[in-house]
């Protein structure tokens, strides 16, 4: 289903009047608003194929109804949060779970929907149907050949898909590692890692990108194979300029400084793109900037100087997308919370005076640094985020027009309420 551009109309026309009011003391109080406006516009967040459906724990998964039940019905639903939100125009595919029947007619519906395919992702952490080998203690770590040569076919599989689609970019997760001491050789886990990611490298059309994901914990919890951004910098350093660092922000350990490790993949010109996420313990996977949203700015105040001193494009040059799994939320509604929270993150960064930071910094001035992030991340940016989304054609309250229209109520009408969506 879709919402008519004549409801959104409506929508804002009923909320236009107080939003110019807030619009109007935001831009007396914040310099230069048109142009955070403008770089507003411009940015859009990925949207993952396997965040459409509902999630669940190892526990049990408790749907929601009207999940989207193929390729084309989630790619229907990121047309439906596009329309609302207007920063939600790409879409993120899991192969096999989103394997397309005709290449060609899907790139066309996408091309319909106004969608663009964004990064596309493998799967070696789970064992197929049919699938001849097992990938149980591992994949391009294993100790069999044959595993290792399956694992890599995969990936290369992928890209072919990508290409078809229009795709410029694979990612690659590998849940490789150990549970045991003693379980694994770490420097041959590492060497054949490193020999099939060359493999797969190789096969990459030239303006392609492979990022290379990594995880501290989780499904192996004595080592990973691909355990932290240095592992992840090793391997895409010696991969080649293609290849680059992905960072998601629940696979550290607890109190990590991802900001940190942001500033220094960026100097290092080896940060690809983000999954975004939250959460309170580990891999949670819950709401961005539900739980942390301090430290989320803190990222994006590092992502912004950092896109600046390299002459970057906020919008392009990096890949921004969503990886979250959600259990107890309408999935539509926590994504939408998700791209909002991202904009009005990335817009506090942009109203950060680097100037003045820059010169408390020299001074060692603490304090003084302190009150020019803080002052920047306490500043009510929801106006200037609605405002680029009014000037794209979206809606001023997404989140209220979705509920108004009974979104999730026509779909499980439509697609039933017991549904489980492809890959879930």
């Amino acid at each position: 289903m879709q919402i008519e551009n004549d409801k959104i109309g409506a929508h804002n026309g009923s909320l236009l009047a107080e939003h110019r009011r807030r619009l109007e003391f935001v831009k007396e109080t914040v310099k230069e608003p048109e142009w955070v406006v403008r770089k507003l516009m411009e940015f859009e967040v990925a949207i993952p194929s396997w965040a459409l459906g509902t999630g669940g724990t190892r526990f049990g998964r408790f749907s929601g109804g009207g999940d989207p039940r193929s390729l084309e019905e989630k790619m229907e639903d990121i047309a439906l949060l596009h329309a609302l939100n207007r920063s939600s125009g790409a879409i993120s595919l899991h192969i096999p779970w989103d394997i397309p029947d005709d290449a060609g007619a899907t790139r066309a519906l996408a091309a319909q929907y106004g969608l663009r395919f964004d990064a596309m992702n493998s799967n070696t952490f789970q064992d197929q149907a049919g699938q001849r080998h097992s990938y149980k203690f591992g994949s391009l770590q294993h100790v069999r050949k044959e595993v290792r040569r399956q694992a890599i076919e995969h990936n290369l599989e992928v890209i072919r898909y990508g290409v078809e689609l229009g795709s410029a970019s694979l990612t690659v997760w590998l849940a490789d590692g150990s549970c045991f001491p003693g379980q694994l050789n770490f420097r041959q886990a590492f060497q054949h890692t490193l020999q099939g990611l060359q493999e797969i490298y190789a096969a990459l059309p030239a303006d392609w990108k492979m990022f290379v994901e990594y995880k501290a914990y989780e499904p192996n919890f004595y080592s990973m194979t691909v355990g932290d951004w240095g592992q992840s910098l090793l391997y895409t350093s010696k991969l080649g300029p293609k290849a680059f660092t992905l960072v998601d922000l629940g696979h550290h350990l607890p109190n990590a400084n991802i900001e940190q490790i942001v500033a220094l993949l960026l100097m290092e010109g080896k940060l690809g793109g983000f999954h975004f996420n939250d959460s309170k313990y580990g891999d949670d996977d819950l709401t961005v900037g539900s739980i942390k949203p301090y430290q989320l700015f803190l990222i994006f105040n590092e992502l912004v100087e950092g896109m600046n001193a390299r002459g970057m494009d906020h919008a392009r040059d990096l890949g921004w997308m969503i990886d979250a799994s959600h259990n107890v939320k309408d999935p539509l509604e926590d994504l939408l919370q998700s791209v909002e929270a991202i904009l009005l993150t990335y817009a506090q960064a942009l109203l950060v005076d680097r100037q003045q930071l820059k010169a408390a910094q020299e001074a060692n001035d603490v304090v003084a640094a302190q009150e020019v992030l803080q002052a920047a991340f306490r500043t009510d940016v929801r106006p200037l985020v609605a405002e680029a989304r009014l000037r794209a054609g979206g809606a001023l309250d997404p989140l209220a027009l979705y509920r108004t229209e009974q979104v999730r109520k026509r779909l499980i009408k439509e697609r039933g309420a017991s549904g489980v969506a492809t890959g879930l």
